[in-house]
């Protein structure tokens, strides 16, 4: 079915695509979803126009690693320790939330994402406790619409009862959504895998994850030297040849040089998730070592239960803490710096084009080339907002200034989903009344067994001793003379 002819006219273009270039009014045609032609003027079109104005057009910002369950529990993490967020939420939390309360936090999370320009997660949905919440975590995703890599989750939280009796069982359910929800690889839902931490499971459980994902030809997201004390696995996964360019690595804040080596070796990519990461002590955001190792760097959120859910936060933060630690140096020898490390437009770049090629969508996304698909957003001064008003720098504006409340338009493979400033077709009553009986149950269920945390709390050493066996290598098959 076709979804017509829009123009988004008179914006200033940031295309993200160095040969389409950066207009400073310039008009997009859209074409039965796809980006037709970027140009700098498109009059007497046959279309549908959007007047952008005073704003900018810019491809939608790709969010690389959302918790997006998560949703329901909104900042209960704000005061948690990277520790307190594993035992409050992994071990207690999880256990609790319904089917439903996947749904609803899908639903919910994707619309936030979406209104504040995110068109594009990857959605590491850990919480499947039962195939209906898997379920339920695509359909959420489904009716917001937007477009996402579902990466099942194989994490088991204790349970006393649980569903799935075995890892196999869990490695089979993963195959069962793909081949009933996810099998299309072109869809504005597809299919991934996110791996449960290296040393939660034994390592042989771990390869038998990551051979289902090249089974099944998808993307992983894997959470990655963010514990400091504790292996990364990464020596594991290489000895087993496991590493690769289909695997995004999570935080990374603890990665030894040697670890790094083996990340560049396999080509890895690498998503940041600034906020998360200063918050909870994972260390300091890896931005510079990506950056110098050739890597490609992307931008996460994380959880909203315990920071911010959009793309604008991270970026400000990164490029702010990387400019920082670059300048240290010199302030710590009594000088100033006369140039900065890193631009505006370079934060831009982790948003969008970065993101998609982490998680290989770059081909469909990321940019505003001709012949992608048009997820397209505009960031601009409408609804009495004062900060994107003329301003100098448009980018720097984007980058330093806006907010989710300056995005204006926001469309998905050239379908629209935000207008005016407003989401499209949205019920918030409903979406007010959901999120908060979710998020009732959730909470009531979890405090009528006890505590969300045990005091005391401890640290991570706790959980070194029975981790560390896991780490331990897999005997190799033998074979034939």
């Amino acid at each position: 079915m076709s979804k017509g002819r829009i123009v988004i006219k008179d914006g200033h273009v940031l295309s993200m695509d160095a040969r389409v270039g950066e207009l400073e009014s310039g008009c997009v045609l859209i074409d039965d979803g796809r980006i037709v032609a970027v140009e700098p003027g498109l009059d007497g079109v046959d279309a549908e126009i959007i007047d952008a104005r005073g704003g900018v057009v810019m491809p939608g910002f790709v969010d690389t690693h959302r918790h997006t369950w998560q949703t329901a529990l909104r900042a209960i993490c704000a005061d948690w320790t990277l520790y307190d967020y594993t035992l409050g939420m992994r071990m207690t939390l999880s256990p609790r939330c319904t089917a439903q309360d996947v749904y609803v936090g899908n639903y919910i999370g994707a619309l936030e994402a979406l209104d504040a320009g995110v068109t594009t997660i990857l959605d590491f949905s850990h919480c499947n406790n039962t195939p209906a919440h898997a379920d339920n975590a695509i359909k959420g995703l489904k009716e917001a619409g937007i477009r996402a890599v579902f990466a099942y989750g194989y994490f088991h939280p204790p349970m006393a009862e649980p569903y799935f009796t075995s890892h196999a069982s869990r490695i089979e359910d993963s195959r069962r959504v793909h081949r009933e929800h996810l099998s299309a690889s072109d869809g504005l839902l597809t299919m991934g895998v996110s791996l449960t931490e290296p040393g939660l499971i034994p390592f042989e459980q771990t390869r038998q994850e990551v051979e289902a994902a090249r089974e099944m030809g998808v993307v992983m997201a894997t959470h990655t030297a963010c514990v400091w004390g504790l292996p990364s696995g990464l020596d594991n996964f290489a000895a087993l040849e496991l590493l690769g360019p289909d695997m995004v690595h999570v935080h990374c804040n603890a990665c030894t040089s040697h670890e790094w080596d083996l990340l560049r070796r396999s080509d890895a990519k690498v998503s940041c998730s600034p906020e998360t990461e200063i918050q909870m002590g994972m260390g300091r955001p890896v931005i510079r070592r990506v950056l110098d190792l050739g890597l490609t760097l992307s931008l996460s959120c994380d959880v909203t239960s315990s920071n911010s859910g959009d793309m604008f936060t991270q970026m400000r933060l990164g490029l702010q803490f990387a400019r920082c630690m670059d300048n240290d140096a010199l302030n710590a020898l009594g000088d100033n710096p006369t140039e900065l490390s890193y631009s505006v437009r370079d934060a831009l770049a982790w948003a969008t084009i970065n993101g998609a090629k982490a998680i290989g969508v770059d081909d469909r996304v990321g940019s505003l080339t001709p012949g992608k698909q048009a997820d397209v957003i505009v960031v601009g001064p409408g609804n009495g907002r004062l900060n994107m008003i003329a301003p100098a720098n448009p980018v720097g504006a984007v980058v330093s200034q806006a907010n989710a409340s300056n995005v204006q338009t926001v469309l998905v493979a050239g379908e629209a989903v935000k207008r005016d400033g407003k989401l499209i077709d949205v019920d918030f009553s409903r979406a007010k009344r959901m999120i908060e009986e979710s998020c009732e149950g959730i909470l009531a269920r979890t405090l009528a067994d006890g505590p969300i945390l045990p005091e005391p709390r401890g640290s991570f050493s706790d959980f070194a001793v029975p981790m560390l066996p896991n780490f331990s290598l897999p005997p190799r098959a033998a074979t034939e003379p």
